[in-house]
């Protein structure tokens, strides 16, 4: 039951991972300052990306303020620009570095543009995207080239530009003052200096390994270079990505008998066209598609190949072509300093321990368990008093607005909401500046707005403002309202929870305090009803369940703020989609609790009562010692707390959204039986480049979807927008499904990033 379960909620969706990547910023910046990596490094292998990657870091290199006074005094030695790779990025940056009268040098360490050299003979290459012009170096004609054409193009582009290439492999770089220095690999000791260095290897690490007995034979490659001399032969191509895919459709078109082995159960990578075409010559009988299976041992006349049942089939071989992919060339960037995307050294593990200490703190102080006969009382020592902060606010009178803020800052959560607002506040314009697209700005500044009033300042400010001038008081034409939803702390009526004024916006099962209560509250029950089981429906089944959590919820604020520039830290993989149903777990849990609590108020003082307490907060044990077996600590304190803000910079802001969160567990389910948002992908367009992937903070393989041109339909998205805004050729847009996928006119288009900004389309909204 548990396994069809979590099949229909999410075991159905794809779960790829990232690939390992440099970090890089704007115009190819790095952690080290005057080093820039440029091409399909920064995750977009497009040969037209990579020439505006390559010119834009030299323009951005001569935008800087230090680099004319460096160039002035600069030892002779010293060149303005060094460049290692020679492609299409690093010839690029090369004609630009020329162009702008500097001093370079490009170092190659086998032969120019070898990737695409390597590539089989006529081979089409696509130019996306086909409007993007790029900032200057190499430019590209028409859009789609054969290999032999396109690499005849480049090299006459260079050879006219005057680029020169001088042989040499690099084996790190070193920041030393104002200059970087290029350490040589090999046995001399060789040093180039430079004042600024481009990094445009590209993929250039080593091939990826099967890791089975025979891989090492003769006959086995990693590039196709003719297919003709496959013809009559049983060729055997292994992997499922486009270089995979076309080396297959090659051979079996130049008459060699082609198997296709793939660990999956179907292709997710190719290009749509390649998909299409394997299909044709497979029912053709032109390409065996053997897809489930890996290869587990080869020999001279045949390879081993085993299905996920453990059954393995022996087919007669020839050849055989290991298309994996190649790893990137990580140890140059570790050996260099440069920093690599999910990287987990040891400075990861220090400042996450970090991270995990301060967070204790802040919400442990935060709920006074560090006071004296609390459950951490022996650290009474990590703890202070905010009255002495509130003292400094001067007593006006008691229904002075100076006043109500006085008494509320004498309350640990004052200081913790008002340090949250301000971290969604700062943190929400430096995402502004970062996106620069219309939604985000929208998006962050509607955050705000339900961060600050009515979480903040409703409250902390109004409501206490309001009961200290008696607008609560008995008699009053507020007094019903305020016994619906704010008890009372003492006879006046002025002084009430109006903390609880938070469930006006976090609905249950996410805030569960005001609806566990010792007496039921009918004023909440009634709301937290209609919020949690009329509302969010409604808002979920039109725009999706990121419409509460990337646009209204206090989590999720935080997360899209915060935690906007670590969103690509976010683990993706089959574990970590099993994880997703710990928030489930903890759902089931706050159901369990509500329908004990219904109980108790009808039988109070029994056994369901007991188990209540003790469930919800420890009940009487809760001081006596660690009260972890508990909804209020372990989960509401622990998880959406102190793991949940701890793992901002390190795991991304949506840990706890993603992974733990009750109500976004319950909008899960919304999703899946009856809601109509997905993202809609255009597949024509679709290069698999898995950027939208990567930057997704719920994990979301949304590449799987798009190059099928299946609409995205996993329940976890937010509607953060991210993959829309990066997809470099404008695949993806918000929609809700319909016989005809029909567009939100409330949301503009999206720039989709410096590549889909030349390809926005006239009155297109979405």
């Amino acid at each position: 039951m548990i396994s069809k379960y979590y099949n229909w909620l999410h075991g159905q969706w794809p779960a790829g991972t990232v690939e390992k990547l440099p970090e890089v910023g704007e115009n190819g910046a790095t952690n080290i300052a005057g080093v820039r990596i440029v091409g399909d490094l920064t995750g977009i292998p497009l040969l037209k990306f990579s020439s505006d990657t390559g010119a834009k870091a030299i323009h951005a290199i001569l935008a800087e303020s230090e680099f004319p006074s460096e160039r002035e005094s600069k030892d002779e030695e010293v060149v303005d620009i060094a460049i290692i790779g020679g492609g299409v990025s690093g010839f690029s940056a090369a004609m630009e570095a020329k162009k702008a009268g500097l001093s370079y040098v490009l170092f190659e360490s086998s032969q120019a543009f070898s990737t695409v050299a390597n590539f089989p003979k006529a081979k089409p290459i696509f130019t996306y995207p086909t409007d993007l012009k790029p900032a200057g170096g190499i430019t590209y004609e028409g859009d789609v080239d054969v290999k032999e054409k396109l690499l005849r193009d480049m090299k006459e582009q260079v050879a006219e530009a005057g680029i020169e290439t001088t042989e040499g492999m690099i084996d790190h770089v070193e920041k030393k003052g104002a200059e970087i220095h290029l350490h040589h690999a090999g046995k001399e000791t060789k040093i180039t200096r430079a004042l600024r260095c481009v990094v445009a290897i590209g993929r250039s690490g080593n091939y990826r390994t099967m890791g089975i007995p025979g891989e090492d034979l003769n006959k086995v490659s990693n590039r196709l270079h003719d297919p003709k001399a496959f013809k009559d032969q049983n060729y055997l191509v292994v992997g499922g990505g486009d270089s995979a895919a076309e080396a297959a459709i090659a051979v079996a078109e130049a008459g060699g008998h082609v198997t296709i082995s793939y660990r999956k159960p179907e292709f997710n990578r190719p290009k749509p066209e390649n998909i299409s075409k394997i299909n044709a010559l497979a029912e053709q009988g032109m390409i065996d598609l053997k897809l489930d299976t890996n290869p587990s041992e080869i020999t001279e006349e045949e390879v081993l190949l085993k299905h996920r049942d453990g059954y393995e089939e022996a087919i007669p071989n020839d050849a055989v072509l290991a298309a994996l992919g190649r790893e990137a060339p990580l140890d140059f960037f570790r050996r260099s300093g440069l920093n690599i995307s999910n990287d987990r050294t040891k400075k990861w593990w220090i400042t996450l321990l970090i991270g995990l200490a301060v967070g204790f703190w802040v919400y442990h102080w935060k709920k006074g368990l560090f006071d004296e006969g609390k459950v951490f009382g022996a650290l009474s020592f990590l703890s202070f008093d905010p009255k002495g902060i509130s003292g400094l606010i001067p007593q006006m009178g008691a229904g002075h607005i100076l006043t109500s803020i006085k008494n509320a800052a004498s309350d640990r959560s004052f200081y913790y909401s008002l340090a949250y607002c301000l971290c969604v506040f700062i943190f929400g314009i430096r995402r502004i500046k970062r996106r620069k697209t219309p939604y985000v700005k929208r998006q962050t500044l509607f955050l705000n707005l339900v961060q600050w009033i009515p979480l903040f300042i409703l409250p902390y400010i109004i409501l206490p403002w309001m009961g200290a001038n008696g607008l609560f008081a008995d008699g009053s034409a507020l007094s019903g309202f305020a016994d619906l939803f704010f008890e009372k702390y003492d006879e006046t009526g002025h002084n009430r929870a109006y903390w609880r004024a938070f469930g006006f916006v976090l609905a249950w099962p996410l805030f569960v305090f005001n609806l566990f209560t010792d007496e039921p509250m009918i004023g909440w029950l009634i709301l937290s009803l209609i919020q949690t089981f009329v509302i969010i429906p409604l808002i979920v089944r039109r725009w999706g369940k990121g419409a509460y959590c990337g646009w209204i919820c206090s989590c999720g604020a935080l997360a899209e703020t915060m935690g906007d520039a670590h969103r690509h830290k976010m683990p993706h993989g089959p574990f970590w989609t099993k994880l997703n149903m710990v928030g489930q777990v903890f759902l089931w849990f706050a159901f369990a609790l509500l329908g004990l609590r219904i109980i108790g108020w009808i039988i109070p003082g029994s056994l369901w009562e007991q188990t209540y307490q003790y469930l919800l907060s420890g009940g009487p044990l809760a001081d006596q010692g660690l009260p972890i077996f508990n909804f209020s600590y372990f989960v509401d304190l622990l998880w959406a707390g102190v793991i949940g803000v701890s793992f901002y910079f390190h795991l991304s802001g949506r840990v706890w959204c993603r992974f733990a969160c009750p109500l976004s567990a319950l909008m899960q389910i919304y999703q899946k039986a009856f809601g109509k948002f997905r993202i809609f992908a255009d597949k024509d367009k679709c290069i698999s480049c898995n950027v939208c992937t990567s930057v997704c903070h719920q994990g979301i393989d949304i590449m799987n979807f798009a190059n099928k041109g299946r609409p995205m339909e996993d329940p976890e998205c937010v509607r953060c927008s991210a993959c829309v805004q990066q997809c470099p050729t404008g695949v993806l847009n918000f929609g809700r499904l319909s016989s005809t996928p029909e567009p939100y006119p409330i949301f503009d288009k999206l720039p989709a990033s410096i590549v889909q900004l030349a390809e926005q389309r006239k009155n297109e909204k979405t």
